[in-house]
């Protein structure tokens, strides 16, 4: 008898659960009727992110009805830092689009990270109020999170990221005959760690797969966040994620 693809993950999703990731919340100020997980880049934490955040905005991102959750990623030996630990949600060959992808720590970290979405399901949100995405290599584990295992949410973001150019997500999109989530993405053009033209690359593979995107590009920004980005993020969220009707 084997298991399927999906039972495996299922089990694995259990045991996930018994190891779940800290997280940083910022709550929402009225009912809570929707939530966003914003996973952070390599390296960094979930409080380290939501800190960026605020001190790009002036402000937390908060919302009267969205519940903002920043998980932050267990330390694991990470090879473009010649195996030194590190927040990473998965490891890399090398920091470049040109090599394959580390399928093995991506499906672990889709297990761990499915578990705290479950967990919000189980506190009353539905999966089609949730918005899942990340900066840098938070960005890129949100596209394999939601296209591959949660295609039900309501959209993805991705700041200034990339997937590799064979990545499994192209595939699973391109055999995908269900809607999948509409993506909104931003990548500064001098960006000198992940290149525009990654990023740009990404989005066009990702339309031809299937998938609604939106590209913002912006001419002065580095590797980083910008205000007139979150700010345009924070629009995209609410015509998401409207008020209730509560």
């Amino acid at each position: 008898h084997t298991c399927t693809c999906a039972q495996l993950f299922r089990v694995g999703l259990a045991m996930a659960a018994a190891h779940s990731l800290h997280r940083c919340v910022v709550s929402q100020s009225g009912k809570q009727t929707a939530s966003v997980f914003f996973l952070h880049g390599s390296g960094d934490t979930g409080p380290g992110l939501r800190e960026w955040v605020r001190d790009v905005l002036k402000q937390d991102l908060d919302f009267p009805h969205i519940r903002v959750i920043y998980p932050t990623a267990p330390l694991r030996p990470y090879t473009p830092m010649r195996g030194a630990p590190s927040n990473v949600w998965f490891d890399r060959h090398k920091i470049s689009k040109d090599c394959p992808e580390h399928l093995e720590s991506i499906e672990s970290m889709c297990r761990s990270l499915s578990g705290l979405i479950e967990e919000e399901v189980k506190a009353g949100i539905p999966k089609e109020r949730m918005i899942i995405g990340g900066f840098s290599m938070g960005g890129a584990m949100a596209l394999h999170l939601a296209c591959r295992y949660h295609a039900d949410i309501a959209g993805i973001f991705a700041l200034s990221s990339f997937l590799n150019k064979d990545s499994v997500v192209y595939q699973v999109l391109k055999k995908n005959q269900s809607p999948v989530p509409e993506l909104f993405q931003c990548h500064g053009k001098p960006d000198q760690l992940v290149l525009y033209q990654w990023g740009e690359e990404t989005n066009g593979l990702l339309k031809a797969s299937g998938m609604k995107t939106s590209f913002q590009a912006f001419p002065n920004l580095q590797h980083e966040l910008s205000r007139p980005e979150l700010e345009q993020l924070k629009s995209w969220i609410l015509n998401k994620l409207p008020p209730g009707n509560e």
